[in-house]
């Protein structure tokens, strides 16, 4: 076992038990959402993993050790601290290393996934390529980290305040297969469809597992993207939603907001634009992807046995 891993009670006894294990990360519960929503909906979404017959292991950086799986009173400090640091691939020793307080992102989150074993990693949205990026050069870690470290990622999409075409283009440059669930079309996190298409469209937990399990096997290395739409009735009107990004991402570059900042304060925009409805619409979305999830690590379990 690695020397910076530290796991839960529970997440211990599932690794005993050989448990299938769902991975989430950090940063929604420090910066995608605000307080105390952030911790209520950490724990529902830790719940449908539990109600679906898998162990859910939320992950963050506490003095020093990776947490697999964090207690209620670790959960209350890193929802409720101004202190969490977003950590991603390059800022995993720093955060380590000088024993931070460190919420991790997607990319983050693969690493520490794999580094325990996990094969199956839940969020709302995957990072992707900035508008702009052409000029800009800012595109998330998170596109790099699936195309090396080998971790399904079930997620509603990319982001749409992000350029969908480009990352999907980036993501087929490094041979990250991206699957749909439900449908052909590609999600765009607060809305169902993007106008683009995945690159297959598997609907039930045993064709994708079926699908990684054998990219695995063949010693094709890095990440899946499981591409999951946020349920109809939660899902917003795109035309609305498209206009309330414009403005935020007005807003931003106006404001010079940069780096690893560009993400929550639009995310921050656009649930004050919408008046809490896009915040609504993110916890549905994140919820769902928990149960679907849950239901291919069971699925890759069998799999494995």
């Amino acid at each position: 076992m690695h020397s910076f891993l530290l796991f839960s009670p529970e997440v211990a006894a599932a690794r005993t038990a050989g448990k299938p294990i769902v991975a989430l990360e950090s940063t929604i519960i420090s910066h995608g959402m605000p307080y105390p929503q952030n911790v209520h909906t950490a724990r529902e979404v830790e719940q449908v993993i539990r109600d679906a017959g898998a162990v859910p292991a939320t992950i963050a950086i506490i003095k020093g050790k990776i947490c697999v799986g964090l207690s209620e009173d670790q959960l209350e400090t890193l929802g409720s601290s101004p202190d969490a640091i977003k950590v991603s691939r390059r800022d995993l020793p720093y955060v380590l290393s000088q024993g931070r307080l460190g919420a991790t992102t997607v990319a983050a989150t693969m690493i520490c996934a794999e580094l325990a074993g996990i094969e199956v990693f839940v969020t709302g949205g995957i990072g992707g390529v900035h508008r702009g990026a052409e000029t800009s050069f800012d595109i998330s870690a998170d596109l790099q980290e699936l195309a090396q470290t080998s971790v399904a990622v079930v997620c509603a999409g990319v982001k749409s305040i992000l350029d969908i075409g480009l990352t999907l283009e980036y993501l087929e440059t490094h041979g990250v297969p991206v699957l749909a669930v439900g449908q052909p079309g590609f999600p765009a996190f607060f809305t169902r469809d993007s106008g683009f298409k995945a690159d297959f469209q598997l609907d039930s937990p045993e064709e994708q597992a079926a699908f990684i399990r054998t990219k695995w096997q063949l010693g094709l290395k890095g990440g899946v993207v499981v591409s999951n739409p946020v349920p109809a009735e939660s899902a917003m009107a795109p035309d609305e939603i498209d206009a309330i990004i414009h403005q935020a991402l007005q807003e931003a570059q106006q404001q010079a907001v940069t780096g690893k900042q560009v993400t929550p304060f639009l995310l921050a925009r656009i649930k004050e634009l919408t008046g809490g409805r896009s915040l609504a619409t993110n916890i549905a979305l994140v919820k769902h992807n928990a149960l679907v999830g849950a239901r291919l690590a069971v699925a890759l379990h069998h799999k494995a046995a």
